[in-house]
């Protein structure tokens, strides 16, 4: 989790309640946005669903404990002596993971979730805690697709931000509210939190992640370049490692990308870091279209850690481009059971409707209507998932006021520009969708479905040696790049033909 926080929560130790500085009665929520920073765009949720439950418990300290087993039996533990260290429970472990700035693994970071919900309970006015619990929500949230957990992080932000205001040295809350509103796809109010906090605390690690996702959600290169390298200087290691690969990836360096992800993942010690490393090296072996060692990467990660279902979905991506196709749609079916996100019940519609299943393409269709929907209450904005649906199966003057209204907002990403270009070709602008379709290409990112869309609108508008040019670099990227896109790209490319004799000067 990036954003959880430095200090050793001090529910550790069973400290004496914070005083809250004038904060309000920690019981009753105000309503109120904090006075700092501003929070403009961020979406109001209806109450949280009931607090979840958890079996595990606070563990006693003293000799006691080490008699007590998580099953409530006790037994006789052999004395290993005073000095022999304590093996770190699920709680401990998942805050030495948010302590240095990596992954938990989802089973500690459910312990930790119900130890903090139990402590809170009798502490409500412990700011730091709270601060924890909402990060942790946020966490969950993104890594389950249960968008519900926002509603639970904004609620407990909120609490501890009451009990002590976050110019009153409460930036873990801060941070938190960014990553709220990363997850939440309002990258505008994650960077003006992330943004408080830095001017607060300049030397600390912890909001830069938060900042790295605001500016590329914003399409702010330039920033997110500044973030990253502020974040290696700060914080050393496998995170900064992973940052840094990811940034080489947005900018189209391969080879730059591809051995700093080999060795954050050789570095990687945790399961839950090493899953995340694998899956790195699994994602751009598939962007270079090399789907046997990207289905390699990807159950590597599955074996590292049996939870990290973003590995299933690339999995089953990796089996549809190697033609096992029923071995690719029952791993589809299986992630959407484990995390229903919308962007892959698209995929899995879209497999359908290359197979031919019609049918069952409508169906899948229909349930990404659902997810959607559950999304928008949320309070997630899934507009550019939502255009990329309406330009291709549904009303492409829909996708087009969606895009619009999403530039408007300065979100204004590659894959942003990329969706607006098409979905200006596909309403019947292909001269506008020209100027957006090759923003996104000059990016330098490496993604075959922009030079494939940039390629469709130039051969529109009868420019035929740039539209052989991109159509020929989005299959010579990933040449199983989409199920529906792919095919396509190689009959638009056979029917231009040869480029005519004479050179580039040539017409034709």
């Amino acid at each position: 989790m990036d954003v959880m926080p430095q200090q050793e929560p001090e529910s550790r130790r069973r400290p004496t309640e914070p005083s809250p500085h004038g904060a309000g009665a920690p019981d009753a929520m105000s309503g109120e946005e904090p006075s700092a920073p501003p929070t403009e765009g961020a979406t109001a949720v209806p109450p949280p669903p009931p607090t979840l439950r958890t079996t595990l418990r606070r563990a006693a300290f003293g000799a006691v404990a080490a008699g007590v087993l998580l099953a409530g039996a006790l037994v006789a533990v052999p004395d290993r002596g005073r000095d022999a260290p304590k093996e770190p429970g699920p709680v401990e472990r998942a805050e030495a993971a948010a302590t240095a700035g990596s992954p938990a693994s989802l089973s500690d970071l459910t312990a930790l979730i119900g130890d903090r919900q139990q402590w809170v309970e009798s502490h409500p006015k412990d700011a730091p805690s709270w601060a924890t619990l909402g990060s942790a929500y946020v966490e969950w949230g993104r890594r389950s697709a249960d968008a519900a957990y926002y509603g639970r992080a904004e609620e407990a932000l909120k609490r501890s931000l009451e009990a002590r205001p976050g110019e009153r040295g409460n930036g873990e809350a801060w941070v938190g509210m960014a990553a709220l509103a990363n997850a939440r796809q309002d990258f505008l109010a994650a960077k003006r939190w992330g943004e408080t906090v830095r001017k607060q605390e300049p030397d600390s690690w912890r909001v830069y992640p938060v900042l790295i996702d605001a500016y590329t959600g914003l399409g702010d290169r330039k920033a997110a370049t500044e973030a990253t390298e502020r974040f290696g200087e700060l914080r050393k290691g496998v995170p900064a490692l992973a940052r840094t690969a990811e940034l080489y990836r947005g900018q189209g360096w391969r080879e730059d990308a591809l051995a700093t992800a080999r060795e954050a993942a050789d570095r990687a010690v945790t399961p839950a870091e090493k899953a995340e490393a694998l899956h790195r090296l699994g994602e751009l072996a598939w962007e270079r279209g090399e789907p046997e060692e990207a289905l390699a990467q990807f159950d590597a990660a599955l074996r590292t850690e049996s939870g990290h279902h973003t590995s299933l979905a690339g999995r089953a991506r990796a089996l549809a481009a190697l033609d096992r196709t029923d071995e690719a749609l029952a791993a589809y079916q299986s992630v959407l059971t484990e995390l229903p996100r919308p962007l892959y019940a698209l995929e899995l519609g879209e497999l359908y409707a290359s197979l031919g299943l019609d049918g069952d393409a409508r169906s899948q269709y229909a349930e990404l209507e659902k997810l959607l929907a559950r999304s928008k209450a949320a309070g997630v904005d899934e507009s550019v998932l939502r255009a990329r649906y309406e330009s291709d199966h549904g009303d492409p003057a829909v996708a087009v006021e969606l895009l619009r209204a999403q530039w408007k907002k300065q979100h204004r990403s590659a894959a942003v520009a990329d969706a607006l270009g098409w979905a200006l070709h596909r309403a019947g602008q292909p001269e506008e969708g020209l100027k957006y379709a090759r923003q996104a290409v000059d990016t330098g990112v490496r993604n075959a479905s922009y030079a494939y869309h940039l390629g469709v609108i130039e051969r529109q508008l009868g420019e035929h040696g740039a539209a052989r040019r991109h159509l020929g670099e989005a299959l010579r990227t990933n040449p199983a790049f989409s199920p529906l896109d792919a095919p396509k790209a190689r009959e638009a490319l056979e029917a231009l033909g040869d480029p005519p004799p004479g050179g580039p000067g040539a017409t034709g």
